[in-house]
């Protein structure tokens, strides 16, 4: 495996980010969006703090970005996972690394929980976070429709034992 450096993503990384959003939504098993947003749209809707990629000689090999989960400020410190892996980099444990790293810093800004929303044939994404801490703790039937069919989601979460312990 290539050397991988972990950093803060930036809007000039956007158009490489965007391209492996693209991969995700063309698998049909990474979200139900069906098209990659803008920037800004993009931008909008995920925290500023804990934006990482990961990079392998100046190409971005994989991103992971916190979104909140929702705007009362009960829930400040919980945020729902989005991480996304070059088909190029697949099978190199770079989504595994990139969610550690998330992680890690997630604790740093003072997140007490993690939660994702995951197809359940996304079987890769379940594994990583699993290694993770990540634990399932329901299963969402039914929970919306893509393309016109009803599609099911795991939802998995992780409880920091560094933060919201007191």
């Amino acid at each position: 495996m290539e050397n991988i450096l972990f950093r803060n993503l930036r809007e000039e990384d956007w158009e490489q980010v965007s391209g492996i959003y693209r991969q995700g939504l063309d698998t049909g098993n990474a979200t139900f969006a069906s098209e990659v947003p803008s920037w800004n749209e993009w931008d909008k809707g995920h925290l500023q703090a804990c934006r990482l990629v990961a990079e392998a000689d100046s190409t971005i090999a994989g991103w992971a970005a916190l979104s909140p989960v929702s705007s009362r400020c009960v829930y400040g410190g919980v945020a729902e996972v989005s991480i996304y892996i070059s088909n190029k980099f697949k099978g190199q444990h770079i989504g595994s690394m990139l969610l550690e790293k998330l992680v890690a810093e997630s604790e740093e800004k003072g997140f007490w929980t993690l939660q994702a929303g995951i197809f359940p044939e996304n079987i890769a994404s379940i594994t990583i976070h699993e290694r993770a801490g990540f634990r399932k703790v329901g299963f969402r039937e039914r929970i919306g429709q893509m393309k016109g069919v009803w599609r099911d989601t795991v939802l998995m979460e992780r409880r920091s034992s560094k933060i919201g312990m007191e």
